[in-house]
């Protein structure tokens, strides 16, 4: 069963959490609007996310990302649509190619202590030959962040169960766990979690991905807009098939406030 699919599929699911998915921000500045990923606030990602070694076969693999979220309000209720779009600028068997789409809504509740979501993640067939899962996926995804005055804290739940597709290949049947974590330091720099998730194969009966990860946040401004730099090192101590054992990533997210 080859793994890079899987692997696509995890990464766009830590993408979906990793900015904002609701209308109110609730009087925050900015800086701490970037870091949540419940915040007003819509953005557009651009990540490259380099992988120097691989578990159980020899290479390096290169995947760039593009991420555009979306906020909007639907019968008074706050929602995020976003769209992730992976490429895989060389992998191990030295193949590169559109990977699969994962589109996701989520709805928001306000809560003294933070927010709170319930929504859908989809599994978009669109990758190039031997990258894509050739598989098309639905589920439920949840999840909440309470926030502090140090920063913010919260965990997201993602899961993706064939619903169709090519019959040959594997089914994609798999749930994330992302913690998520960020701490503010002033001056627009904040550190916390990457964006590790853990992978749940639910054919397999067991997890096949358990990495652990720290990112160095910047907020700055270009031309007048405001952008926030991520730099990431994510360790994967564990997987099952050719995932990526340590990994590099690189962020430049455009908030667009309101």
């Amino acid at each position: 069963m080859k793994r890079t699919p899987h692997f696509l599929v995890g990464l766009a699911f830590a993408g979906l959490a990793t900015g904002s998915f609701a209308q109110d921000s609730g009087g925050q500045s900015l800086q701490s609007q970037a870091s949540d990923p419940t915040a007003s606030l819509m953005s557009f990602q651009f990540q490259d996310f380099y992988s120097p070694n691989l578990h159980n076969i020899a290479g390096s693999q290169n995947v760039a990302q593009f991420r555009a979220a979306v906020p909007f309000t639907l019968g008074g209720v706050n929602n995020i649509a976003r769209l992730t779009l992976p490429y895989v600028t060389r992998n191990a068997a030295g193949r590169s190619g559109l990977g699969d789409a994962t589109l996701f809504n989520m709805a928001t509740f306000n809560r003294s202590w933070g927010r709170f979501g319930v929504g859908v993640v989809a599994l978009l067939p669109t990758g190039a030959d031997g990258i894509s899962a050739e598989k098309w996926g639905l589920g439920p995804a949840m999840g909440f962040i309470a926030q502090e005055n140090w920063g913010l804290f919260g965990v997201f739940n993602q899961n993706i169960l064939t619903v169709g597709g090519d019959d040959a290949r594997p089914d994609v049947n798999i749930s994330t766990l992302q913690p998520i974590l960020s701490h503010s330091l002033g001056n627009g720099w904040s550190v916390g979690s990457s964006d590790m998730s853990f992978v749940y194969d639910w054919d397999r009966d067991e997890f096949t991905s358990l990495p652990l990860g720290a990112k160095v946040s910047k907020l700055t401004k270009i031309n007048g807009m405001p952008v926030q730099w991520q730099l990431s090192y994510e360790r994967n101590f564990y997987d099952t098939g050719s995932g990526p054992r340590d990994t590099i990533g690189l962020t430049a997210k455009l908030l667009v406030p309101k």
